[in-house]
């Protein structure tokens, strides 16, 4: 059986990795963090249940709101969500990141 995971924000991201011939899914953050997460989830079901209907998978995306925003390498998550213009520092500071999804950069390999 495969599974995948990981940085899936959209149903048409679960339809596409059922096309790629997976067996399921695995989503989390990618519910949570958008707007509209209960809607979004089941959005999610109904795309993976209903893949190779492109139809259902458009109607399943329609009006969820924003999903989740990922950050780049090179951006640093307190800047992309302007929590340094609030003056936080140290492990406040740290704690906001992680409440966004960043990355504590003293604890990442």
């Amino acid at each position: 059986v495969t599974f995948a995971a990981g940085g899936l924000a959209t149903p048409a991201d679960v339809g596409l990795l059922m096309e790629l011939g997976v067996d399921g899914v695995f989503v989390g953050s990618g519910i949570f963090k958008g707007e509209n997460p209960a809607k979004r989830a089941a959005a999610m079901v109904k795309a993976c249940a209903h893949y190779k209907d492109p139809a259902v998978v458009v109607e399943a995306s329609t009006n969820l709101g924003k999903a989740m925003v990922g950050l780049l390498e090179h951006e640093d998550p307190a800047s992309v969500a302007h929590l340094d213009d609030l003056g936080l520092e140290g492990r406040v500071l740290r704690t906001a990141e992680n409440a966004i999804g960043g990355i504590d950069r003293s604890v990442a390999a």
